[in-house]
């Protein structure tokens, strides 16, 4: 009898039970709190999902029908509830197809942990079949990875894993783990989960003098501005941001992540920033003259030509992870810190005040919009059915209360600035990666993560086809998604651009569409085709009170443009109201 095999039989130690490597793995994930996950096996993955197949009771696994898919998953389960989203697929492609889910989690800062499958350890670096360096690989667009070639290494991996992803700025971890690590058996202590890491230290302390300074530069501004980030739901500092903008009256702008941090009717919610965001935040942002930006980076959709970015306005910068503070713009006074923590402190320094005359300049920008951009996009007299008449008809039938998923292109512009947000953590979109596809697979884990909420996928036809294989993933787990499809029979986003810069060179750009009908319904889920645009209220009616999953395709206007719009290289006070 070999060496192994007399381990294997070895009695455990007292106070630990004799698991193998994939059963420690899912004892870890219970242990973590993980209820569901999203995946697809295969033959390095394969004792794991042997044993999934006896903790069924327990942990709740969803098929996809694509690894992308379990990633964006996962994303779309972790934003809407906070918690870490998990994700699992095999070795060589399975592994290889999570990256673009792993790389949105990562500018986007969701918490996710991804395990893949490996190779046998004796086979590692000899281009086995389906080996692939995922470490590697995925060590770009991770917050931390870790190959476990032994059993022993799983359960300080797994509680690691789960510790960094959610921990300071979220993000994604990836855990690879071979399979002779999946089958072996090793004394199973009693799970730890992990509280701290030397050197990683995910909450900065705050420090007073930033918070006084912010607050002596706040008090003096005649017009301040506070810019809105993903940071604020992701450390929950909603009820903090409204007491400290109420106390001084400070007008609130949304990035596109940070969108449904502050309910859109709020007195003082002046709309949505960049490319495509309101004409008010972005014109007045080079009028400011103090800027409070909490939980936000500075994207280059937000800030336009950096050269000429606000340089009139003294900057507070509020954000958790130091990297970001002085990469884009240069802060004045710069609060390393949780935004909730920050806020608290803040709110307690800063002194009463108005800025009526201030927040009159903002309502008369939107008068102005509305007069450009939204009759024409709300009452058009076209036949062509708007997509703005959609989203208008959906947010008020729904009170602004649902969660809405939205994919990359026109239709996310749309959605962003006609949807009015009165809940929170109900805005899911790939922000800094502009992933397409995504929508289909993170709805759907937006809707697993939060069953009692209307869930509704808002996609383009380009976007749809590059997902569409996840109809058959809501079929099976009857996961009730309400799935919107604006057809223009374009890429529409880049059909625009070709438009405006390219002479209406539209190369590449015009789809030839399968019947989306006729696909809803061989995936068994119920459907409707809208083309008149006295048939849409109607419709629209059906599509969100049906129980269970629904797809409805609404053929809308084929070459409609989005404004406002500020160009690339263009200053955001250069926002174009028309073309």
């Amino acid at each position: 009898m070999n060496t192994s095999t007399l381990e294997l039989e070895e009695k455990p130690k007292q106070g630990m039970k004799r698991l193998t490597g994939s059963q420690a793995l899912l004892e870890c994930l219970l242990a973590e709190g993980v209820e569901t996950l999203f995946g697809y096996p295969g033959g390095a993955i394969m004792p794991v999902y042997d044993e999934l197949y006896k903790y069924a009771d327990r942990l709740n696994h969803i098929l996809v029908r694509h690894e992308q898919g379990a990633a964006h998953a996962a994303q779309g389960f972790a934003r809407v509830n906070g918690q870490t989203g998990v994700c699992m697929a095999t070795s060589g492609p399975g592994a290889t197809n999570l990256i673009t889910g792993i790389a949105d989690a990562q500018i986007d800062s969701t918490p996710m942990v991804a395990i893949t499958g490996q190779v046998f350890s004796h086979l590692l670096g000899t281009d086995a079949f389906q080996e692939t360096d995922v470490i590697g690989i995925s060590m770009p667009v991770t917050k931390w990875n870790f190959q476990v070639t032994k059993a022993e290494e799983i359960p300080q991996a797994i509680a690691k894993a789960f510790y960094i992803a959610n921990t300071g700025r979220p993000g994604p971890v990836l855990i690879d783990i071979t399979k002779d690590a999946q089958i072996t058996e090793f004394d199973f202590p009693v799970y730890e989960k992990c509280t701290k890491i030397r050197s990683y230290h995910p909450f900065p302390i705050l420090e007073k003098s930033k918070v006084t300074a912010a607050a002596e530069l706040i008090n003096q501004a005649k017009k301040p501005l506070m810019l809105v980030g993903h940071g604020v739901l992701i450390s929950q500092a909603q009820s903090e941001l409204l007491a400290f903008a109420e106390k001084a009256e400070i007008p609130m702008a949304s990035t596109l992540l940070g969108l449904s941090a502050v309910p859109n009717k709020h007195p003082l919610y002046v709309g949505m920033l960049g490319m495509h965001g309101n004409y008010g935040p972005n014109l007045k942002t080079n009028e400011a003259d103090v800027i409070i930006a909490v939980g936000m980076r500075f994207d280059d959709r937000v800030t336009g030509d950096l050269s000429r970015y606000a340089k009139q306005a003294k900057i507070v910068h509020i954000e958790i992870d130091p990297a970001e503070v002085d990469k884009n713009v240069k802060a004045d006074v710069a609060i390393v810190s949780d935004a909730k923590a920050a806020l608290i402190q803040l709110e307690k320094e800063i002194a009463s005040n108005t800025h009526k005359k201030w927040l009159q300049e903002f309502a008369e920008c939107d008068a102005k919009e509305f007069e450009k951009v939204g009759k024409l996009d709300l009452h058009s007299e076209k036949e062509e059915i708007k997509m703005a008449e959609v989203i208008k008809m959906i947010s008020d039938q729904t009170k602004g209360k649902a969660i809405v998923v939205t994919d990359v292109g026109q239709h996310q512009m749309i959605a962003s600035r006609y949807y009015a947000f009165d809940d929170t953590r109900c805005n899911v979109t790939s922000g800094g990666l502009g992933t397409m596809g995504f929508s289909l697979p993170a709805a759907m884990g937006a809707k697993v993560a939060r069953p009692e909420k209307q869930v509704i996928a808002v996609i383009g036809d380009g976007g749809f086809q590059m997902t569409i294989q996840e109809l058959g993933t809501i079929f099976q787990s009857n996961i009730g998604v309400k799935v919107l499809i604006l057809n223009n029979q374009f890429l529409g986003m880049v059909r625009q651009w070709q438009e405006m810069f390219f002479d209406k060179r539209y190369a590449h750009t015009e789809m030839v569409n399968p019947d989306f009908q006729m696909i809803s319904k061989g995936y068994g889920i119920p459907c409707n085709k809208v083309t008149d645009r006295d048939e849409l209220a109607v419709a629209v009616d059906v599509f969100l009170e049906h129980e269970g999953p629904y797809l409805l395709e609404v053929c809308v206007e084929q070459e409609g443009n989005v404004f406002p719009m500020v160009q690339t290289g263009a200053s955001v006070s250069e926002v174009k109201l028309e073309n």
